[in-house]
């Protein structure tokens, strides 16, 4: 017959043997979870972690398991022409854009990229024939004629020259004669347009030096 002391003993074995059993299943899952976190770091996957104020965050861990927060302003420059965004090149256009054509980068810009037409180019022409680098010329101001577009069924002043009803109509017909009448039948470098486009045999360096400019601003 066991003696309440040999009970007592055997009960402090059982529970000594029961924690001992919780603590080493215990261990074990805090080693396989290190386990996993290891080989998700080393094959560079994102992995979450809790922090002590249980706010719960994302972490993009490299390669070489240095750990950078992903943050979530961070938004995806949308690049649209030689390294820009629309609102960057609208930027650089406007800055060769001046007098009646001031702030009409972005339709400038816009409507090029639309149309397939380099928009250095065709700011450049503008510049060439109708100024606006400084001072825009009367087709501009009276007719919304830029880039001196010939033929249409409304003049300007009776002229030979097309009248536009507005400045914005102007740009994008003007725009729209490049691809339809030049860039669609190969005809995409100041070279190339200038016969058909100028009598001048030096129009073609003319825009060109415009050309550099409006990159360089």
């Amino acid at each position: 017959m066991k003696t309440d002391s040999s009970r007592e003993k055997f009960l402090v074995l059982q529970i000594s043997g029961w924690l001992l059993f919780i603590i080493c299943i215990y261990g074990a899952n805090v080693l396989m979870k290190k386990f996993v976190l290891e080989k998700k770091v080393s094959q560079g996957e994102k992995v979450e972690v809790v922090s002590t104020t249980k706010e719960k965050r994302t972490l993009v861990v490299e390669q070489d398991t240095t750990i950078v927060e992903d943050s979530p302003k961070t938004s995806k420059r949308n690049i649209v022409y030689d390294g820009m965004t629309l609102e960057e090149l609208s930027a650089k256009l406007d800055r060769s854009l001046n007098s009646t054509l001031s702030g009409k980068g972005y339709l400038f810009a816009k409507t090029a990229l639309e149309l397939g037409v380099d928009p250095y180019l065709a700011v450049a022409i503008v510049l060439e024939e109708t100024g606006c680098k400084w001072n825009c010329s009367g087709l501009v101001k009276q007719c919304n004629n830029v880039g001196g577009q010939k033929g249409g069924t409304v003049k300007c002043n009776g002229g030979a020259y097309r009248a536009y009803p507005t400045l914005d109509e102007g740009i994008i017909g003007f725009i729209d004669n490049l691809a339809r009448n030049y860039y669609a039948h190969g005809l995409t470098t100041p070279e190339q347009i200038n016969p058909k486009y100028a009598a001048s045999k030096t129009w073609a360096s003319k825009v060109n030096n415009y050309i550099a400019k409006i990159k360089a601003a």
